[in-house]
């Protein structure tokens, strides 16, 4: 049975184990991030969406009533399950990464309808900010959570394993600023390009990048391939 290393902060680290435990190999939780809500202005007021880059985000967002009508456009599935969970109404998935998503509001948004509120974390991926001013959106980012890397290696890194999971860069990062222990000898799966180009700082036994951002794609090509 294979021993696979989760990597991803909690408690969605618990949620992939059992996936993971599901598809016949052994998961082993071993966060490199632990996420940090920051304190934020909640104000909504004269926005007509809000974009949701993580389940995080939403968590950390409040459930007031003044966003539960309003658009909510999320990153994808996972996030956007998480915001109608919440209680938000009117809920579109871009079903994959930043690019996807800039092209989703674009196509579901007007610029001369309001501003749009960008709940993220301390680190983003891409320059999404950046794509939707240069098309003519007033957007504004609130950054509701921080997620601090690993400042000592878990010791379930140092057991043996056949696969690391990499959800994010940053987490990659972590793995190697901590030694990057046996990684010659084992997979770095990886849920993006972007992903395995920081875990590619490092040798490894193999390197596997989902075919699309998204944690089914992740697991399949990893655990059913």
């Amino acid at each position: 049975m294979k021993r696979v290393a989760i990597t991803r902060a909690m408690p969605e680290a618990e949620v992939t184990a059992q996936r993971v435990r599901g598809l016949g190999a052994e998961p082993v939780i071993a966060p490199l991030l632990t996420i940090v809500p920051c304190g934020y202005d909640t104000n909504i007021e004269g926005a007509q969406a809000l974009i949701f880059t993580s389940i995080n985000a939403v968590r950390a967002f409040p459930a007031i009533r003044e966003a539960q009508d309003k658009i909510i456009l999320a990153v994808g599935d996972a996030t956007a399950a998480a915001a109608r969970a919440a209680g938000h109404k009117d809920v579109r998935s871009a079903d994959g990464d930043v690019e996807s998503l800039t092209a989703l509001t674009k196509a579901m948004l007007d610029p001369a309808k309001g501003k749009i509120i960008h709940i993220a974390g301390e680190h983003i991926a891409g320059d999404l900010a950046g794509e939707l001013q240069g098309a003519g959106y007033q957007i504004e980012r609130r950054t509701a959570y921080a997620a601090v890397q690993a400042s000592v290696l878990p010791p379930q890194l140092t057991e043996a394993l056949d696969i690391v999971l990499f959800y994010s860069a940053r987490a990659a990062e972590a793995f190697l600023a901590l030694g990057a222990p046996n990684a010659a000898q084992l997979t770095a799966a990886c849920m993006s390009p972007g992903v395995a180009e920081k875990a590619a700082k490092t040798t490894w036994k193999r390197i596997i990048v989902a075919p699309a951002p998204r944690e089914d794609d992740l697991l399949r090509v990893t655990l059913q391939e």
